[in-house]
Order: structure tokens, then sequence, then C-alpha cells
């Protein structure tokens, strides 16, 4: 069998990482518009327009990572390691959504986004020997989430 192309793994890893919060978004729609308007939020809490377009651009920047190491040209099982750190804390992202909006359960979700954080981290962690730049890719998620966290904290807190 022949091996992938680069591009061919950029577009599986770029497209794989946008259909999983293709996804997460369809599981969250609903309650979106009907439930989570009615939470008490904090005075810091981004308007609804700015999760799509920054949640999307988070995902592109994951998946171009996710890319730059699997054309790396390192150890295939260094490769597979951090491809399976990457993939659960993708894994821990798509359940943040479910937890929160689907389960509408706050408070679940708050323990998924910090074992999230930590999934990250592991993942930045894990790409660094691999491709720097891959890495680095990595966080502003890494921002994102934390500051994601604090969030729903105080949804847990305020509601």
């Amino acid at each position: 069998m022949q091996p992938l192309s680069p591009t061919l793994k950029y577009a599986i890893c770029i497209g794989g990482t946008l259909l999983i919060g293709a996804l997460s978004g369809i599981a969250t729609d609903s309650s979106v518009r009907t439930w989570y308007p009615t939470l008490e939020k904090p005075v810091f809490n981004p308007p609804n327009w700015i999760f799509g377009p920054v949640w999307t651009f988070l995902y592109v920047l994951m998946g171009i990572a996710a890319g730059l190491v699997w054309n790396s040209i390192h150890d295939k099982a260094l490769i597979r390691k951090a491809l399976s750190i990457y993939a659960a804390q993708l894994a821990l992202n798509a359940a943040w959504s479910i937890l929160f909006f689907a389960l509408r359960s706050p408070a679940m979700a708050l323990v998924d986004i910090v074992v999230l954080w930590i999934a990250i981290a592991a993942c930045i962690r894990a790409f660094k020997p691999l491709h720097g730049t891959a890495a680095l890719l990595l966080y502003p998620y890494l921002a994102w989430v934390s500051f994601a966290t604090v969030l729903n904290l105080s949804i847990v807190v305020l509601n």
C-alpha cells in the first residue's frame, strides 16, 4: 500500500477536526437557542456570535498542528503516541459540548474541561519534540480553553 501524501494527511487532520467541531455544534444547537440564554452568566461572557468563528479558527490551527506532526520525519511510534493524545483531547473537546449543552450539565462539563486542559497541555508537550511549530499552534487553543474553563466555572457558581 502506498503511503498517504502529505497534502492528504493535512486534509484528513484539518477536515477531521472541523468535522468533530461541526458535530459538536449540531449536538448543542437547540440548547444554545433555548436553554443557554436562561442561564446567569458573568459580565465577561462573550456574545454568542463569537464562539463559531473562534472555534473554527482554533480547529483549523489544531488540524494544521496534527498534520505537521503526522508529516514529521520522526519515529512512527512517537508520532502515533502524539496523535493519540491529540485524538483524546479532541474527544474531550466534543464531550464538553455534549455535557454542557446536550445534557445541560455545566458541573459535569467543568470536570471535563479541566481534564481537557490537561490533555491539551500533554498534547503540546508530545508535539513539541516532533514539530515545534505544531506545539506553538496549540497555544491559542489552550488559552481559549483556559478562558472557557473560567467561564464554565462562573456559570456553575452563578446557577
